[in-house]
């Protein structure tokens, strides 16, 4: 196409180039800097810091780049710095934050011999590591090279709309290979020849692209409104296509912080007075202490002593003047509670604390070497904490149902919590208790067969890890499934990309939001519901373009190939093909636009065929009898030798050739006379299809039921107006390669358009393409 608009540039023919290929290049422009753009994204991820890291060599510690540290090497570990390589803890001890790798977020305990695996944090202790595993073989560079790998899901809609250019495309050079083998047995001139070819070339729907580009564009902006930020285009229409979300649950379903639930006194007294002091005392407040005081008032006490939460401990504790006070896990602090009290909570997801005093007044809470020590104590009561769910989730989980969504629920926590937490936001699977949760061990021995049964019939998972979740994204997809997967950590990032839709918290990794589809920019998927129907308008408006779009292609194909036959020139020059500005470009802008969201038409391809070879046969059927009257008319005109003075002079200046020269004048007259003719005639008839797909009242109503919106009415009224401008203004017609309009050629189009529309409806009311192929209906 490109080198078409070449050789019309060397030629002088300008308006020619532009028309051609104009917006080929714009499409050409378009798709490179979204390959770019993409391209760059994934060369940028990063999962490790690029801050130094301390190492010892020669039995003294220097600070290199963590690209520099080799196998061998001894790393000192610090409180907050990032672990950036993998092997094994040599001396010291230290919690580790993996919440990043495994999704849970309770820090980790390592011992010497422990495991350090880089992409994690030290958030207490310190210790010496020694690398194994550097540089891409590390784990996390084995993940961000796996995120790199760029992968780009066609939609079904684009898979459609490829096959339909395809086959446009295939039948263009069929069709080109004759006419041009025509035009060189004639001996056609190169102009006449590189013209032919660029008419040709623009029945292939270059439009529908850039259309879509727009579309795509105009549904992220609307998206953005409800707080998710697209970042692959095509993402606005895939997410209409979803039918399962896979979903952590902390800050998805929950908000991260805990609520007080219940208290359950043990002893004789109050104990919510002393929980609130409790943690209104208490130097550095966990998730546990920030619920109590938001919920519980208390006063200042005088703080003796404190031993801070520590996940080795999985206790805190306060010496006061009033007594000594210890909160923690039951089972950590070793003190006689009911059993059942404890069980039928945490079947529940409430995570049960004990609140107990020592059996002597001040009794210390270290050793001799103050080392954190319990003494003897007194069960005072228990306290019932739960996971506060996000204020809309109940209502978004209940709209993804009615919209026919499913959620399941991946998380790295207890198995049993995250099932409680589900069936509190509403999650459910086909009628099926979710209180029945898998944990990610019972997924390793399973072959896929069983893992897709286990998947099919399961809502919540729990424990599990990475290569768990894109198992289960790939068993979903297996079964025929449209995934959307929504993740924060490092740890969903290869799911997020196994799914058609990744999605990503804006709290979570760099590297997640990096290779996601969509960002959730509030932290909220309550902008799924949202941002699906915004995709289904998207998809209902370009699947009406494309009726438009193709009712164009095929009936102008036809034209060409019956004009062709019948040895009357050719129909159409490259400018007039500029005509679809007005038949195509912009009804297909503005009805994309206006769409409503309706269910995806899963049948498009069959009811696309009963719409166009109906209209196409009947469209071409007229256009071509229009065409060969006209050129007939003109020809025998100039052949009487009574044509005025007049007329003949107004074809010179149209055609630029003599009265005198014969037969290239009356062929070039008649070409163009009965080309005006018959785009005249297509433009009107491509208005009033408009109103076929969008009818105002039943008198249109022959394709389809009416629609009380108004506006494509507006719309063609407005497209009759503006062409009729462009027939009236000189430099308007003669730029589309037209003539000023006569009064017969004016007429006989009109005659024919009403005629057309009369024989369009019967066909459509009738069904007569069915009736022809003796079925009900064409499966897409």
């Amino acid at each position: 196409m490109f080198a078409i608009g070449v050789v019309l540039l060397v030629l002088g023919r300008y308006s020619d180039a532009l028309v051609s290929v104009g917006l080929g290049l714009i499409n050409a422009v378009i798709s490179a800097a979204q390959e770019i753009r993409a391209k760059r994204k994934l060369d940028g991820l990063q999962l490790l810091d690029r801050a130094g890291v301390l190492v010892v060599r020669d039995d003294r510690e220097i600070e290199l780049p963590a690209d520099r540290v080799v196998r061998g090497d001894l790393l000192r570990i610090r409180p907050g710095e990032q672990i950036v390589v993998d092997g094994p803890l040599v001396d010291g001890g230290l919690e580790a934050d993996e919440s990043l790798l495994t999704g849970e977020s309770d820090p980790v305990v390592k011992q010497p011999g422990d495991e350090l695996r880089s992409g994690s944090h030290c958030v207490a202790g310190d210790g010496h590591q020694l690398a194994r595993d550097v540089g891409a073989h590390s784990y996390a560079g084995r993940l961000t090279a796996e995120a790199r790998r760029a992968s780009t899901d066609k939609t079904p809609l684009q898979r459609r709309i490829e096959f339909l250019v395809r086959l446009v495309m295939a039948l263009t050079v069929l069709m080109s290979g004759a006419i041009l083998g025509q035009a060189g047995i004639e001996g056609f001139s190169l102009l006449r020849v590189v013209q032919i070819t660029a008419v040709l070339s623009g029945l292939v729907p270059y439009g529908l692209f850039f259309l879509i580009a727009v579309a795509y564009a105009a549904g992220a902006a609307r998206i953005a409104k409800h707080g998710a930020l697209v970042q692959q285009v095509n993402a606005v229409e895939s997410v209409s296509n979803v039918d399962v979300v896979c979903t952590d649950k902390t800050g998805t379903l929950t908000t991260g912080r805990l609520t007080l639930e219940e208290i359950v006194p043990l002893e004789e007294g109050d104990p919510a007075s002393i929980l609130g002091c409790f943690a209104c005392n208490v130097t550095i407040p966990n998730l546990t202490a920030s619920a109590l005081a938001s919920a519980l008032p208390g006063e200042e006490w005088k703080v003796r002593d404190e031993v801070p939460f520590a996940s080795s401990l999985r206790w805190s504790g306060l010496v006061t003047e009033e007594g000594t006070w210890v909160l923690g896990a039951p089972d950590a602090l070793g003190c006689p509670v009911p059993a059942e009290e404890i069980t039928d909570r945490t079947r529940r997801g409430l995570r049960v604390l004990l609140l107990a005093r020592g059996a002597e007044p001040g009794a210390a809470l270290r050793d001799a070497d103050g080392r954190a020590q319990l003494p003897a104590l007194i069960p005072v009561g228990l306290v019932a904490l739960a996971d506060e769910l996000r204020d809309d989730v109940v209502e978004t989980v209940a709209r993804l149902r009615a919209d026919g969504v499913e959620l399941k629920v991946l998380s790295g926590d207890d198995p049993r919590t995250v099932a409680a937490i589900a069936a509190r936001a509403g999650v459910k699977n086909a009628g099926l208790d979710v209180a029945e949760p898998v944990a990610g061990a019972d997924l390793d021995d399973l072959d896929d067969p069983a893992l897709d049964a286990v998947v099919a019939r399961t809502s919540v998972f729990g424990r599990v890890a990475p290569e768990h979740k894109e198992r289960i994204v790939g068993s979903l997809r297996r079964q025929g499934r449209y995934v959307a997967m929504i993740g924060d950590g490092v740890n969903d990032a290869r799911a997020l990309k196994r799914a058609q839709v990744g999605v990503a918290m804006r709290s979570g990794s760099a590297v997640t939001r990096d290779v996601a589809d969509i960002v959730l920019v509030n932290d909220s998927f309550a902008a799924l519901p949202p941002a699906q129907r915004e995709g289904r308008r998207i998809i209902s408006g370009i699947g009406m373009s494309l009726y438009i779009f193709l009712a164009r292609v095929v009936s102008q194909g036809l034209v060409i190939l019956s004009v062709t036959l019948l040895g009357l020139g050719f129909p159409y020059s490259p400018t007039q093909v500029g005509l679809t500005l007005f038949t195509v470009g912009v009804p297909t802008f503005f009805l994309t636009m206006w769409a409503k969201p309706v269910p995806t038409d899963r049948n498009l391809l069959g009811n696309l065929a009963r719409f166009v070879i109906p209209a196409s046969i009947v469209t071409a059927t007229f256009g071509t009898a229009i065409y060969a009257t006209i050129y007939e008319a003109i020809v025998l005109g100039f052949g009487s030798g009574r044509t005025p003075a007049a007329v003949i002079a107004e074809f010179e200046t149209y055609t630029g050739l003599k009265y005198e020269s014969g037969t290239d004048f009356t062929t070039a007259s008649a070409t163009i006379a009965a080309q005006t003719g018959l785009s005249t005639f297509f433009c009107f008839v491509s208005f009033v299809l408009i109103l076929f797909l969008a009818p105002p009242t039943r008198f249109f109503a022959a394709w389809t039921a009416p629609t009380p919106d108004r506006r494509p009415a507006v719309l063609v009224a407005a497209l009759f107006v503006v062409f009729s401008a462009v027939l009236l203004v000189p430099a308007l017609w003669s730029y589309f390669g037209l003539i000023a309009p006569a009064g017969p050629i004016f007429l006989l189009v009109n005659m024919a358009v009403i005629l057309w529309f009369g024989a369009l409806s019967a066909a459509f009311r009738l069904r007569l393409l069915d009736r022809v192929l003796g079925i009900d209906g064409l499966s897409g």
